[in-house]
């Protein structure tokens, strides 16, 4: 899919009103392949998604030997500041990976994880910036981020509103234009965490683009989200089922990301046409006479007859007295023959008393 194709989202154009920006997650779900971290793209591009999300870890600068695993997952990484190296790709790679991003009509992305890694992406050239729930309270990488004016979009996975009103303040005292993005740190998250009613709240606190970072490996909350107008929405992607890495359980597969995608652009049509219901029933007027009933005559009626309920049924087509109108029949004169089956009208009535 070429980039002309797609549509202009938020993060390709800042603004209010613009569709929602669908972006494909691959964390390290490439287990530091590079080959691997390449045909992500491809899957994420022929799925129709907006943007592609990678992470850039630069191990010496964002940890230390002595972190602690989340899960011990990795059969080869003694530690995990080991997994965090064998994560690193090279400045020249990263450049191969935007140009491949780009070549597919991909925005590029990849969240930072140090100061380094801010200015190795400004380097490399991204869309905008994805700040990971866990970075939400590194205010000077923020404003490292912000300072650049391209979008910067804050997870929110792991903060409450004190911490993220500090982290919005940092990039609003920039001018960039700022997503607040409600996620839970939950792998896979249930229905009852996802945590729509955020949406709403972070667009009235603080009065900027909404988006969904989902970690629940559906793709109803990426759809119940655009129907709330959300102007980005973020999801873990994985090959197949039988990936290896923590991520997994938590993605979608790329047949899978296409359905969202089609289901968003779905949504976004219908939200943009209010109906109306006035207008639409004049304009099926001609289909009214199919599907709608008259009233009609029960057997040969002779002019004269008094109208009762037995002589009147109501029938398809609706091209005579709206059915609707039968009881108010009972009574009236006709004043001329009128055969079975046939459907009455006003002129076939003598004046009502």
């Amino acid at each position: 899919m070429s980039a002309g194709s797609k549509p202009v989202t938020w993060l390709s154009d800042p603004g209010p009103g613009r569709p929602c920006t669908i972006i494909g997650e691959v964390a390290q779900a490439h287990d530091g392949s590079l080959g691997q971290a390449h045909a992500f793209i491809d899957a994420i591009a022929e799925a129709g998604a907006d943007a592609v999300k990678f992470q850039t870890h630069i191990a010496a600068a964002e940890s230390t030997p002595g972190e602690p695993w989340r899960k011990k997952f990795s059969l080869q990484d003694e530690t995990r500041y080991d997994y965090w190296k064998r994560m690193e790709f090279s400045e020249a790679q990263w450049h191969g990976l935007k140009r491949h991003a780009d070549e597919k009509g991909l925005l590029f992305l990849s969240s930072p994880f140090s100061l380094e890694a801010v200015e190795l992406l400004k380097r490399v050239g991204v869309a905008g910036w994805k700040v990971a729930s866990g970075e939400v309270s590194n205010l000077d990488m923020i404003d490292a981020m912000a300072a650049t004016g391209q979008p910067v979009m804050l997870s929110s996975g792991m903060s409450g509103l004190a911490e993220l009103d500090e982290a919005v303040a940092v990039v609003n005292k920039r001018g960039a234009p700022l997503a607040v993005m409600q996620c839970s740190t939950m792998y896979p998250t249930s229905p009852e965490a996802v945590g729509l009613n955020m949406l709403e709240e972070f667009r009235r606190r603080y009065g900027c683009a909404v988006g969904l970072s989902d970690h629940s490996s559906k793709i109803f909350p990426g759809l119940a989200a655009a129907t709330l107008g959300a102007e980005v929405f973020e999801l873990h992607i994985a090959l197949s089922r039988h990936m290896f890495g923590p991520d997994t359980i938590a993605s979608v597969m790329p047949e899978e990301l296409r359905q969202l995608v089609e289901g968003v652009r779905f949504i976004e049509r219908m939200r943009a046409a209010p109906v109306d219901k006035d207008r639409s029933a004049r304009d099926l007027d001609a289909m009214r006479g199919i599907f709608t009933k008259s009233v009609v005559a029960v057997g040969d009626l002779k002019a004269g007859t008094v109208l009762d309920a037995r002589q009147l049924a109501a029938k398809k087509p609706g091209t005579g007295i709206p059915a609707k109108d039968l009881r108010s029949l009972l009574g009236r004169r006709l004043k001329r023959p009128v055969k079975h089956d046939t459907p009455l009208s006003w002129d076939d009535l003598e004046p009502a008393a």
